[in-house]
């Protein structure tokens, strides 16, 4: 097992989104997408340092870990994965203050 952590920040009846933590540090996100199809689709946002390898990790710890928990007769698992770093985090919120 790695040592990625998962903390959900969202939850609808069909979605869910999480932070990837690293030794308690977000590092990346992951938002899952469960379709009437029993197909997951997500869009993992990971660092510009991960290779190749290391999203494939990823992917077979989210799926073993958060999809396969969810729904254990899923028929696929898609993946978009974007590569890059944080410029922020934005809301209307922060705006009104």
């Amino acid at each position: 097992m790695s040592d990625y952590g998962f903390s959900r920040e969202a939850r609808t009846g069909s979605s869910e989104g999480y932070v990837i933590e690293v030794e308690g540090e977000a590092m990346g996100r992951v938002d899952l997408h469960f379709l009437a199809s029993s197909a997951v689709a997500g869009t993992l946002c990971v660092p510009t340092a991960f290779d190749d390898a290391d999203i494939e990790d990823l992917i077979a710890e989210i799926d073993e870990r958060l999809v396969l928990s969810h729904d254990a007769d899923r028929a696929d698992f898609v993946v978009t994965v974007w590569r890059g770093a944080v410029v922020g985090v934005y809301s209307e919120a922060d705006e009104e203050e």
